[in-house]
């Protein structure tokens, strides 16, 4: 194979993290080569059964170091910004990361005429109450005015084996009698499966995605807070009771929750601003179809894949209810 055969260059940044790993393995299954740019090359070789013999490589980058940023671009077609943070410790703020980051990868991308996807999140406003939603708005904004024919993808939360918000009400289930609900659960969500943004990815990257546009990309269903725990708590043959807690007093938990070191806080205030809001796709994107299904993607139901990640936070794991359990 000469150089000028060689299939094209994806350089993924926050290749080894939950939305990431399923990115590059979508990316490999086209045939790209992929530079997964991550702060621990060392912890990420799990990735490269994702892919054939040298299909996948790594690259040291931290988003806090532009250096580091144009090094892991440098040769690539394309570029894919799977980083952001849920909540800041040390030097890993959102400003950092998610604001300074996206521009940078953005300068990186346009020095090397490379296409650029950039996953943000629904809620990402430039004049957000919450440190994370303001961050991912400004960096929506700088990226536009970098790159216009960059694509950004906001999805709502996110569901899949290793996601953050399903695994982490099961397993407090697990040890708590009762389960929070912020502000009476009445926030809605449209949780989307990590699998269909992968596929809304690897789209972009082949060109099939008009650019210059913000998609926002929803499951099928629209579940309120109370809802997606109760779905929860149904995959995983709990009864826990479902407790209203306030705002207020969630944001209190928060507050004093962060300033224990070394632990990650179950709720932080800048989570409870964000929990305010619903968390759903805009009229206007569906109108517009800047959505998975006016990407040709049918969303995938929750129900259809939670017990298959779950399924080991119910009370005798896979053999609850069957009468196998010792």
């Amino acid at each position: 194979m000469t150089l000028a055969n060689l299939p094209p260059l994806v350089t993924v940044f926050g290749g080894s993290g939950f939305v990431g790993r399923h990115v590059v393995r979508a990316l490999a299954k086209r045939g790209y080569s992929i530079r997964v740019a991550v702060r621990r090359p060392d912890l990420a070789g799990f990735l490269q059964p994702l892919g054939n013999v040298g299909q996948i490589s790594f690259v040291q980058a931290n988003l806090r170091y532009r250096n580091s940023i144009d090094r892991a671009v440098e040769g690539a077609s394309y570029v894919v910004n799977c980083v952001g943070i849920l909540h800041e410790t040390g030097r890993n703020t959102f400003d950092a990361v998610q604001e300074f980051g996206g521009r940078a990868v953005a300068e990186a991308a346009r020095n090397a005429g490379a296409g650029l996807v950039h996953i943000s999140a629904i809620g990402a406003d430039p004049k957000s109450a919450s440190d994370y939603g303001r961050t991912k708005g400004r960096a929506e904004t700088a990226i536009f005015s970098i790159k216009p024919d960059a694509v950004i993808f906001r999805p709502s939360i996110v569901f899949g084996p290793e996601d953050s918000f399903f695994n982490k009400f099961a397993d407090m289930a697990r040890m708590s009698p009762v389960l929070p609900l912020v502000g009476g659960g009445k926030t809605k969500f449209q949780p989307v499966y990590v699998e269909d943004i992968a596929e809304a990815v690897g789209r972009a990257v082949d060109g099939k995605v008009a650019v210059g546009k913000v998609y926002e990309l929803g499951g099928p269903e629209v579940l309120s807070f109370r809802e997606c725990l109760e779905t929860m708590l149904k995959v995983t043959s709990r009864k826990n009771p479902l407790v209203s807690l306030p705002f207020g007093i969630a944001s209190l938990i928060g507050s004093i929750a962060s300033m224990i070191p070394f632990i990650t806080p179950p709720i932080t205030p800048d989570q409870v601003r964000l929990l305010k809001h619903d968390n759903i796709v805009s009229r206007e994107a569906e109108a517009e179809g800047r959505t998975l299904q006016g990407l040709g993607i049918t969303p995938t139901m929750p129900a259809s894949v939670l017990g298959s990640y779950l399924v080991h936070y119910r009370p005798h794991g896979q053999y609850t209810g069957t009468g196998k359990a010792a």
